[in-house]
């Protein structure tokens, strides 16, 4: 095997891994190693000597920016973002008054470098509600979930089983949202906090929509809502009893995110189980 081909392979390889971590986007055009430590400059001859001249050293050549690193505690303090969060999302008796509030919270830093906070799209009277993780570029553009390929993808596959998001009959219909509702920076994965915080307002958007069935799109999603550690492969292929506050027992099915899919299309064969399913489910509902 040539050096150029096993070179070749080796950058390949490295830019699927960074895909397979939501790594999508350039930030800046030069790379930067952010686990470099500062350039620190030697001490002058002054400071050498015995304590000739002043006892100044210049300030580091080089600060290094840790862009969108800010930990979530810094924003508000994640325990206290967590409380304000509950008592915000159980004040709010309307969909368009959970809108605004998470549109108006200022406990999650992701806010401040998405475009558009990504609320739902399809019929709020579906019986049916579909949750995914967060929002992606296109998402964050036109302001909608699900709406770029991994969207384009999840509409045919609600499609073979008869379902639309747009649809005017409840029975047929769909109702997208997210867990949270701001796109993370270079749509990387949510961090744990974030999911933390953002989980009162989607429990609360479930409670307004009042769903006979939720349909749980990718493991962040999956393992946040049924508060589990399993892998999405260990959640799917079964229903599970998701408690909602002044509901009760609503039956939940895990399954793949699309854009998963879209990098293993094997698995859309699971999905597909998963699916018919999902619609037999839906026949003693």
């Amino acid at each position: 095997m040539s050096q150029n081909y096993t070179n070749r392979a080796t950058l390949i390889a490295a830019l699927e891994w960074h895909i397979d971590h939501g790594v999508d986007e350039m930030l800046l055009d030069q790379p930067i190693d952010r686990t470099a430590m500062p350039e620190i400059p030697k001490p002058t001859r002054d400071l050498v000597g015995a304590g000739k001249g002043k006892n100044t050293v210049s300030p580091p050549s080089k600060v290094l920016h840790f862009q969108d690193s800010t930990p979530q505690e810094e924003v508000m303090g994640a325990a206290q973002a967590v409380q304000e969060a509950q008592k915000i999302a159980m004040a709010c008796q309307t969909l368009d008054e959970l809108k605004r509030a998470i549109t108006d919270f200022d406990g999650l830093s992701v806010k401040k470098t998405a475009s558009n906070m990504v609320f739902s799209d399809g019929n709020p009277a579906a019986k049916i509600m579909l949750i995914g993780e967060a929002p992606g570029a296109d998402e964050d553009i036109q302001g909608k979930p699900f709406v770029g390929l991994s969207g384009q993808l999840l509409d045919r596959i609600l499609a073979c089983i008869g379902l639309n998001r747009h649809d005017e009959n409840p029975e047929k219909a769909v109702y997208i949202s997210n867990i949270l509702n701001w796109r993370p920076p270079g749509n990387r994965t949510p961090t744990q906090a974030e999911m933390n915080i953002s989980t009162p307002f989607i429990e609360r958007h479930i409670a307004l929509i009042k769903p006979q069935a939720i349909i749980l799109c990718g493991g962040v999603s999956a393992k946040t809502l049924l508060k589990s550690s399993e892998t999405i492969s260990k959640l799917r292929g079964k229903f599970h009893n998701y408690e909602v506050a002044g509901v009760g027992q609503i039956p939940a099915m895990a399954t793949y995110h699309p854009a998963y899919l879209l990098r293993t299309p094997s698995q859309k064969k699971a999905v597909w189980a998963d699916m018919l399913m999902f619609q037999e489910k839906l026949k003693n509902l």
